[in-house]
């Protein structure tokens, strides 16, 4: 009786695994990029706030002379004279320089004292949120102490204390709009801390630092890069209210200090405190578009 052998199976070709996602990264930005791209809301005020940035990068290329030197005779109307389009101030200064000068200013004290501002908050706020207990309640009685008084007021007294300048008035400004952030941040962070993915790194041994930078600050960004927007439109009408008061930086042309000059001619001369008015309201008007519409782009349930 014969013996019959069974060949032996076909070993199975190696099939190359499918190729991995190294741009997933990129995606999501491209997604991203489409949700903003999708707001009208933050397409107009994106524009607007270019243009305000593009002039504050061209004034020292525009009007490199200094923009509170008398450059022509004391109040020339808005198209009176063709070199001073926008006429003059009290002082003969040109407006047209002022403004685009003031752009300079005025987004340098929003810009330093946000960052100052979302420093402290998310700082906070993570700080509060993760290790709760004694921290958590050593930060909720000093963001308590400071939302007690107005922060515009508070802002007041440390400029009037110390002597204005610019670096003087956006740290001020900055070390009194953090609370709100920090509370905001407090509650992302403890909403994150017992999740699924910040107990899998827990079981895998991660560090609290690794798992603040890693599993929690990501997933907190959205609310803080909304909040950041509207904190740069709070800051320039802060800045612009001290400067009203008289508590501007005097060697330095900004909006504040512009329309606070031109509030005693504000009768006969309305254009002089006017136009860095409106200059104020576009800016913050832009601001406040562009953060209604990063909100409504990051929005999960819009999505």
């Amino acid at each position: 009786m014969s013996r019959t052998h069974s060949s032996p199976a076909p070993i199975p070709a190696l099939v190359p695994a499918a190729p991995v996602q190294a741009h997933a990264s990129d995606g999501a930005l491209r997604r991203t990029a489409r949700r903003i791209a999708a707001s009208p809301s933050a397409v107009v005020g994106g524009v607007l706030l270019a243009l305000v940035l593009a002039a504050a990068l061209c004034a020292g290329w525009l009007f490199p002379g200094d923009p509170l030197d008398m450059a022509t005779e004391p109040l020339l109307r808005p198209g009176q004279d063709a070199a001073y389009p926008l006429g003059s101030d009290m002082l003969g200064r040109d407006l047209l320089a002022g403004l685009f000068h003031g752009a300079r200013a005025s987004l340098l004290i929003a810009g330093v004292s946000t960052a100052i501002a979302v420093l402290l908050g998310v700082a906070g706020g993570l700080a509060a949120g993760f290790h709760g207990g004694r921290v958590d309640r050593a930060i909720d009685t000093v963001t308590t102490f400071f939302q007690t008084i107005p922060s515009f007021l508070f802002a007041l007294a440390i400029v009037a204390v110390a002597q204005p300048s610019l670096w003087k008035i956006a740290l001020a400004i900055g070390v009194t709009s953090w609370p709100g952030l920090a509370r905001l941040v407090r509650a992302e962070v403890m909403r994150l801390r017992h999740g699924d993915m910040v107990l899998a790194s827990e079981a895998l041994g991660a560090s609290d630092l690794r798992i603040i930078l890693s599993d929690i600050l990501p997933n907190t960004l959205t609310p803080v890069l909304v909040s950041a927007s509207l904190m740069v439109a709070t800051a320039i009408l802060t800045e612009s209210s001290l400067a009203f008061l008289g508590l501007g930086d005097p060697n330095v042309a900004s909006w504040g200090n512009m329309v606070g000059a031109g509030r005693e001619v504000l009768r006969t001369d309305w254009y002089v405190a006017a136009l860095p008015g409106a200059a104020i309201v576009v800016t913050v008007l832009a601001l406040n578009l562009l953060g209604d519409g990063l909100a409504a782009a990051f929005d999960p349930r819009g999505r």
